[in-house]
């Protein structure tokens, strides 16, 4: 078990456990215990552990070349673009190590393409209950809150509006004149797996048309193959004129993208953005890794595969269906909403060998790898149902 360090500042309340290997769907600790990884790495590790693709790739080019600075041309990076451009139809993209920084990206290139239409002071709509990153401008255009609290004065710029409401966002449109883009996630993840509606994110995309503002898909968690597609948007009918990725597309290894369609595309040139690190070679060995696995191993159909796996388990070890308020999400990002509380359900997992997570306060957030089989999601699911029995059966007491 891990002991605490008091050099590490104590930003997280970590659990008393200390990894040391993985394998596909399991993590196995420093005594060699094994644990059914319901988190990915908080759906990073898409692939599971120790991929060997992906292990292969970072290998070879550790050994070849990691750093040059995007002070020159970077093959690897170039190629990752081709082929993120091949999935999306996005036309072209700025590298960067994190979900955080591509939104970060996304807000200048917002303001920028305000700034260019002679809008002074421009304005983003966000959503309530989002989430868009912990730096200041994504911590701004946040909506908890509780994350919020203690750091501003914020950025100015956000119009906040609550997800699934388009007429919010038509009176919006109404009364101001500076709105230059609407800024979403297909699925709020940390506020709970909650989806917007198909019908709404189309009623999106038409008001952005209508009013020349874009459209922003913030799918830093519901991209890379985790819903079943290689960005949720494939599913929607919805296409965005920006693009955020991050997370599962380098599967471990720090890598964000901004990519950018149309009008969009046009607003960064030399000196408007940059990143030291950002699209190195070893993080887009990577990112090219995953992207070739995830087509040429014919992995995101398992999403759907093993999510139907995952629910049976659930439901068939649950001691009364009354005790699961709901089950959200798309794919393999997975929001089940028990009638129980939720305030012990990560340590009590643990202790039976489950790593899972709690999101929007009062959802168990799964969020397994393409990889795992259908034995072991049916075995998540039925390991999160005797969490929420034994949960029940000490709230009856």
């Amino acid at each position: 078990m891990s002991q605490s360090n008091t050099a590490i500042m104590p930003t997280y309340g970590r659990l008393p456990v200390t990894f040391s290997h993985g394998e596909g769907a399991l993590l196995y600790d420093t005594d060699g215990r094994a644990y059914l990884d319901g988190v990915s790495g908080i759906a990073v590790t898409n692939l599971g552990h120790n991929h060997p693709g992906v292990t292969a790739a970072v290998t070879d080019q550790v050994a070849r070349l990691v750093h040059t600075s995007n002070l020159f041309h970077i093959r690897l990076q170039e190629s990752v673009a081709e082929m993120l451009s091949e999935a999306t139809g996005m036309e072209n993209m700025f590298f960067c190590n994190s979900g955080a920084e591509a939104n970060e990206a996304a807000i200048k290139l917002a303001r920028r393409y305000g700034d260019r239409k002679g809008i002074a002071a421009p304005q983003i709509i966000v959503l309530e209950g989002a989430f868009h990153g912990r730096t200041l401008g994504a911590l701004s255009a946040t909506g908890n809150p509780k994350i919020r609290q203690g750091f501003g004065p914020l950025l100015d710029g956000f119009a906040r509006v609550p997800a699934n409401d388009l007429t919010a966002i038509e009176q919006l449109g109404e009364t101001l004149t500076d709105v230059v883009a609407v800024m979403v996630e297909p699925i709020q993840g940390e506020g709970g797996i909650r989806p917007l509606s198909p019908d709404y994110l189309k009623g999106l995309r038409a008001l952005c048309s209508t009013h020349d503002w874009l459209l922003i898909f913030d799918e830093v968690q519901t991209g890379n193959g985790r819903c079943g597609s290689t960005y949720a948007f494939e599913q929607l009918g919805v296409v965005p004129d920006v693009l955020l990725t991050a997370k599962g597309l380098g599967n471990g290894l720090p890598i964000g993208v901004c990519m950018a369609r149309g009008a969009a595309a046009q607003q960064l040139g030399p000196g408007d953005h940059g990143s030291t690190y950002g699209g190195n070679p070893l993080c887009c060995a990577a990112a090219r890794a995953v992207l070739t696995a995830l087509k040429e191993d014919n992995l995101m159909p398992q999403a759907e595969i093993l999510r139907h796996h995952l629910i049976e388990g659930l439901q068939q070890r649950i001691a009364d269906p009354a005790l699961i308020a709901d089950v959200r999400g798309r794919g393999l990002m997975i929001g089940i909403q028990p009638a129980t509380s939720t305030d012990t359900v990560v340590r009590r997992g643990l202790d039976r060998g489950l790593l899972l997570n709690i999101a929007g306060g009062d959802t168990i957030r799964v969020l397994p790898p393409l990889v795992m089989s259908h034995e072991q999601a049916g075995e998540l699911g039925a390991g999160i149902a005797d969490v929420i029995n034994e949960i029940a059966e000490q709230e009856r007491l």
